[in-house]
């Protein structure tokens, strides 16, 4: 099996076919704004935002990993995976194990003191997978978010 490797600008419209199979499996079909052309710009850039690893299978890429910088005020510079995120049809075949291995090994690389990503309470596949890795699944955490209109509304109350 080929081993996980940095994607290319061309890659982007596969990626962005991955993403929405992800949103589709989170039950969230018509989240996904994100376009081509913003992956493109985003990640290839002057100054790219995020770094994605491909894993392809017969010439087709079939798993994501895409991770980004942060910063922690308890832990000084860490990665976020966002997304971790194998096509249906090779899901069990070792691709997330590849790609999880691959982000791993890149935080290593840039000396990072963390790698930090979300699981959905429900997704009990994922959670199972991510321990047994070793990964700390915190269920006593939950996301925060607001999102483009709770800016706005945010934003309204403040002024």
């Amino acid at each position: 099996m080929n081993q996980p490797r940095l994607a290319q600008k061309q890659d982007m419209p596969r990626v962005l076919e991955l993403i929405q199979e992800l949103a589709t499996f989170e039950k969230e079909s018509d989240a996904v704004e994100v376009s081509i052309s913003d992956l493109e710009n985003d990640g290839f850039g002057a100054h790219p935002k995020f770094t994605c690893f491909v894993m392809e299978v017969n010439n087709t890429i079939e798993g994501i990993a895409l991770v980004y910088p942060r910063y922690s005020t308890w832990k000084g510079e860490v990665l976020h995976l966002e997304d971790l995120i194998v096509s249906e049809k090779c899901r069990g075949k070792g691709l997330g194990t590849l790609l999880l291995d691959t982000v791993v090994q890149y935080a290593k690389q840039i000396k990072v003191k963390r790698v930090s990503w979300e699981v959905l309470d429900w997704n009990e596949t994922a959670i199972k997978f991510y321990e047994s890795k070793g990964a700390n699944v915190m269920r006593d955490w939950n996301v925060v978010q607001l999102n483009e209109k709770g800016i706005e509304n945010y934003l309204s109350i403040i002024n």
